[in-house]
């Protein structure tokens, strides 16, 4: 058994269940969006999704071009994959997320979703993810900057209204950068998904209110300060030399 196994959970049914309906076709379509603007200027890239077997972002990425490898830490991992985008559209792997099987800056992006909030080595997660990566890194968090600080206070009603919700990791943009830097990773880019919690979107239970919701937020500039979870691009500085 591997270090860390979260991405487990995140490729199942049932965490897949939470992101159906309306609610979730736009959580999943904010996430989407941001992550391939991101990626604009790397069209065609080669990309290591660790912890990927979601499928939340492999088969979009594959949709536009990019030639994607996915990781996860059981070979049950896979299985959500495959029912989503045709086995010879992209590679996968069952490995130890923390010993990844490829050499130095074997891939032009490495990204991973769904995992860093639910692992306990998070630095060495950031530190795997970066030795394998050529130009950048691209990963979520949750932030501590955010409806996150009432985390404690409301977990347990969040738990009662979705059902199948996991305890989570806080980060601040600090933390993240100063682990980047360490691994010779700079200019880090936060673009925040969302000022709302994602539970009250999935209560809401309507693409439309949300979008219209999460929209003015936006414009006010309100998300960009608090929102949460954030999506970040980091890359690699030019005056690192070889491991």
């Amino acid at each position: 058994m591997y270090l860390e196994t979260a991405d487990i959970d995140t490729a199942t049914a049932e965490y897949a269940s939470r992101f159906k309906g309306a609610a979730g076709e736009f959580l999943l379509k904010r996430q989407t969006e941001i992550t391939l603007s991101l990626l604009r200027d790397l069209p065609k890239a080669t990309v290591l999704d660790v912890g990927g077997g979601h499928a939340q972002l492999a088969e979009p990425l594959v949709e536009n071009g990019f030639e994607v490898t996915v990781t996860g830490s059981d070979d049950r991992c896979i299985e959500r994959l495959a029912q989503r985008i045709p086995r010879f559209d992209f590679e996968y792997k069952t490995c130890d997320s923390l010993q990844l099987p490829f050499e130095d800056r074997s891939f032009d992006v490495v990204m991973s979703f769904r995992l860093l909030s639910h692992v306990r080595r998070w630095p060495e997660l950031i530190a795997e993810l970066s030795r394998v990566a050529k130009y950048c890194v691209l990963f979520d968090y949750a932030d501590k900057r955010s409806f996150n600080f009432l985390y404690n206070c409301l977990f347990e009603a969040k738990r009662k209204m979705e059902g199948n919700t996991r305890h989570f990791n806080l980060y601040s943009r600090g933390e993240i950068s100063r682990e980047l830097a360490k691994n010779g990773f700079q200019k880090p880019a936060f673009k925040p998904q969302f000022l709302c919690p994602m539970v009250v979107h999935r209560q809401l239970k309507s693409r439309s209110i949300s979008s219209v919701m999460e929209g003015c937020f936006r414009v006010t500039g309100m998300t960009q300060f608090f929102g949460s979870p954030i999506i970040v691009r980091s890359d690699r500085g030019k005056t690192v030399g070889p491991r």
